[in-house]
């Protein structure tokens, strides 16, 4: 049987315990590089202007916090975006790893961005957030986890949510490979950026979830380089 037929269970080597600060720190500023590179940026911002339609009839700022944030990267570009629209928001990021959490902290520019470590799920807000999303992260998570985490993002948005993550096809596999092993010097990044395509989802898989856990406002889309955005929009009498 292909091993592009079903979801790879094995676990990547980022989700492992006691990884040295400085090996992670490396993997965070190449999977910055690999998302502004290869897309990955852009379609997270596809994701926060498909939720925008919503934001004439706030009162207040926006707010917008990523679980699994990593270095924080995704935060920080729609951080810029939003400045250049004259959007006011504030972002929080949670990330269970603390060191993800401390080289966000690290750096400069991410400003103005609250870090949070913690299991999402854990994570307390004096108020719903008015969007949650995901970069590359639910493709840690199986499919019974998967359908807690949305119905967690839904229960705690007052607009909506989205989800950017991978297309398990194997020229995304063969293309990942070949580049993390010519230019990558991260043992994390090359292990794991081919496995997380072999941990990524093909369209039906995720109809299938959405179908079961999500129906009503909500769109799926293929995006380049082999990304899928999956976007849910409370209705209007939720804002």
């Amino acid at each position: 049987m292909s091993k592009f037929s079903h979801r790879s269970a094995q676990k990547e080597l980022l989700d492992g315990d006691h990884l040295p600060f400085e090996d992670i720190r490396l993997n965070m500023q190449e999977l910055d590089f690999i998302n502004t590179w290869l897309g990955g940026h852009l379609i997270t911002l596809a994701g926060i202007r498909c939720l925008l339609h919503s934001t004439a009839t706030l009162k207040s700022p926006l707010h917008i916090c990523e679980i699994g944030c990593g270095g924080g990267d995704n935060l920080r570009v729609i951080k810029k975006y939003l400045d250049r629209k004259g959007i006011s928001a504030h972002y929080t990021g949670i990330d269970l790893n603390p060191h993800c959490i401390a080289y966000a902290e690290s750096r400069k520019e991410n400003e103005g961005i609250t870090f949070i470590c913690s299991d999402y799920k854990k994570a307390e807000f004096g108020s719903k957030p008015h969007i949650i999303f995901s970069s590359l992260f639910c493709h840690h998570f199986n499919n019974e986890a998967l359908k807690q985490q949305w119905q967690w993002m839904k229960h705690h948005t007052t607009l909506g949510f989205f989800v950017n993550d991978l297309h398990r096809h194997p020229l995304a596999y063969y293309s990942i490979r070949w580049l993390t092993n010519w230019f990558s010097k991260s043992y994390l990044v090359k292990n794991d950026a081919p496995l997380s395509v072999l941990r990524g989802f093909h369209k039906n898989e995720l109809i299938a979830l959405q179908q079961e856990l999500l129906p009503g406002n909500i769109t799926l889309q293929w995006k380049w380089a082999f990304r899928w955005l999956l976007v849910y929009k409370h209705e209007p009498t939720n804002i």
